[in-house]
């Protein structure tokens, strides 16, 4: 975890719940994110992390993968179940199936250990930022109809940020329903990964390009699997009809 100063600006309160079982890393990075004005909690299993969230109150939940008890893909998992709280995975060695199984879990992102401070506060950030928009959406019933754009079965209110299938809900997690956005404001259009990331992620720099096809598998599952085309060696675009 590198040094950094303490910044002028500090979040308005935002708990981020952090389970990992190494101490001295739990430690580092919980104090490295209390200098930037978050409020951390901590748990050194996943059995006791899964425990301290469904106690409530965290807007974001920071994930090691290895975890005692239950490991943090397990963990993602039964948090999914019931919650679309930002999760950030944290992977000792950035290794392929660790981030893959993270992100097929629904983790919304992922770090490598040892984690940059400005890397980990730019992610949590970005997740936060996701997360708002979700939740400063306006009521259903506020939402004009012309915001409601129809793609065959699948029906985006871009306003009430209301998505349904066949007429039935669709739940999504603030990363999914942002990625959403992007390709219904641009149907029939293609969009290359790396833009992708930088219109829904945040990224202002070069990132791993899984965590949009992961993202894309877990939007397919929910929308629709011939919904989102891949064109191969450029990216993915939403059908029309």
């Amino acid at each position: 975890m590198s040094a950094v100063p303490v910044p002028e600006g500090r979040p308005a309160s935002v708990s981020i719940l952090l389970v990992e079982d190494d101490e001295v890393i739990r430690r580092s990075v919980a104090l490295a994110l209390e200098r930037y004005g978050y409020q951390v909690a901590t748990a050194g299993d996943g059995l006791t992390g899964l425990e301290r969230f469904r106690e409530g109150g965290h807007d974001v939940l920071l994930l090691d993968v290895m975890l005692p008890h239950l490991d943090g893909v397990g963990l993602c998992r039964r948090v999914r179940e019931t919650s679309t709280t930002p999760v950030l995975m944290m992977s000792a060695r950035g290794d392929a199936l660790d981030v893959v199984s993270g992100l097929e879990a629904g983790a919304d992102d992922y770090v490598v250990k040892p984690v940059d401070t400005a890397v980990l506060v730019a992610r949590i950030r970005s997740l936060l930022r996701r997360a708002t928009f979700a939740a400063d959406a306006p009521p259903v019933e506020a939402a004009r109809k012309d915001t409601v754009l129809v793609f065959g079965d699948l029906a985006v209110d871009t306003a009430g940020l209301e998505v349904s299938r066949g007429g039935e809900p669709v739940a999504l997690a603030p990363t999914e329903l942002r990625l959403l956005l992007e390709f219904a404001a641009n149907p029939g259009i293609v969009l290359d990964r790396q833009t992708l990331l930088r219109t829904v992620w945040d990224y202002g720099w070069e990132g791993d390009t899984r965590v949009v096809d992961l993202c894309v598998q877990r939007l397919r599952k929910k929308i629709g699997a011939d919904r989102i085309e891949t064109v191969r060696g450029f990216g993915y675009k939403l059908r029309r009809t």
